[in-house]
């Protein structure tokens, strides 16, 4: 049994370590305002966070993560670049899995550098693993970003390619919208009503919730409008496939995306941003020879990351989650910045596991 004063100064330690790399300790409050979590995340985060309200500040929940506070303080008042260390708990509702923790501590290391995206990705990769150094653990990484580029560049409307891009990280609803848009799917029964109706709908339509007659009448136009589109090519649809299902060590994994991208051309500015990191990696004494690359790695669990992600598993605890896992949020920063942007990466570490690691070792 890891006891809570051991796990506290294991997270000590690790700060230091990340101060010494020249980080900046910042400590967010427990509780954070409700309304920025959901409207970045939708209402699914009140399934996964611990929800209060008060009359004065309003709904809040307690922390889930460091790293929406740490963005939003460095946008409102952080100088650049910035490197930023924390420590402390975080809370998740556990109700479909009473063995997990639903409040354990992170340790983070995050790092806001518009000069060299690829350093800073290898940097916080290679200072992760140095933390890691000794535990039988298997380092997976990923580049949401090569995935967003294909849906980008496919041929097809700005309707569908937003709905793709929109479910990037819900696996099994952009396969359902893949299989519609390329016609292997038939519409829903529901939809297929809806669009064979007549004309507008009119003042004896009934009005769901907020939404008008004018606001209905829109929706059905764009419904029929993505019904008459034509369906999305064999070629690119082969391709998005293929790039999906890439897991290679990164080597092959690269010739096989850069085979790829001879029908989804769009992804080679996306390969070039990976070489780059690579070559970071490597710069920093990291085996990217040996290194785990899957093109579909993060879209379950790391919804506001945009480009590199990574996570680092226990091989011989596969019933436990991610020892240390993080990546690039370029986008948040821009959600959060009101105007403003950086590009931002980092990650966290959970010191009990490896104190339970540790524990199993000896």
């Amino acid at each position: 049994m890891i006891k809570h004063s051991d796990t506290l100064a294991r997270a000590a330690r690790l700060r230091m370590n990340f101060e010494a790399a020249g980080a900046q300790v910042v400590d967010p409050p427990l509780l954070q305002p409700a309304g920025t979590l959901l409207d970045l995340y939708g209402e699914d985060i009140r399934a996964r966070a611990y929800v209060t309200s008060d009359a004065v500040r309003g709904e809040q929940m307690l922390r889930p993560d460091f790293t929406l506070p740490v963005v939003q303080m460095h946008m409102h008042e952080g100088a650049e670049p910035a490197r930023y260390t924390y420590s402390g708990e975080v809370f998740r509702r556990q109700e479909h899995d009473p063995e997990r923790n639903n409040e354990y501590i992170q340790v983070g290391y995050e790092i806001f550098d518009r000069d060299d995206p690829a350093g800073a990705d290898a940097e916080v990769f290679a200072l992760f693993a140095l933390q890691l150094r000794g535990l039988p653990l298997r380092a997976a990484t990923g580049d949401i970003g090569i995935l967003m580029a294909a849906v980008e560049g496919l041929d097809t409307t700005a309707v569908r390619k937003a709905a793709l891009m929109r479910h990037i990280w819900r696996p099994r609803r952009f396969r359902a919208l893949l299989d519609r848009y390329a016609g292997r799917t038939p519409l829903p029964e529901s939809r297929l009503k809806l669009l064979s109706s007549e004309g507008k709908l009119t003042g004896s339509a009934t009005v769901v919730g907020k939404r008008s007659e004018a606001d209905i009448d829109a929706r059905v136009d764009i419904l029929r409008a993505d019904a008459a589109a034509p369906a999305l090519a064999e070629n690119e649809i082969l391709a998005l496939e293929a790039l999906m299902a890439v897991r290679e060590t990164v080597p092959f994994a690269m010739e096989q995306m850069r085979d790829i991208a001879v029908d989804l051309p769009a992804i080679s500015p996306a390969l070039d941003r990976l070489d780059m990191r690579v070559a970071a990696l490597k710069a920093r004494g990291i085996d990217v020879d040996n290194l785990d690359f899957e093109a579909s790695y993060g879209r379950t669990s790391m919804e506001y990351y945009d480009g590199f992600v990574f996570g680092f598993y226990a091989e011989t605890r596969p019933d436990l989650p991610p020892i240390a896992s993080g990546g690039r949020y370029d986008a948040l920063t821009r959600q959060l910045g009101q105007g403003e942007e950086i590009p931002a990466v980092g990650g966290v570490l959970r010191p009990d596991l490896m104190l339970m690691l540790e524990e199993g070792q000896s």
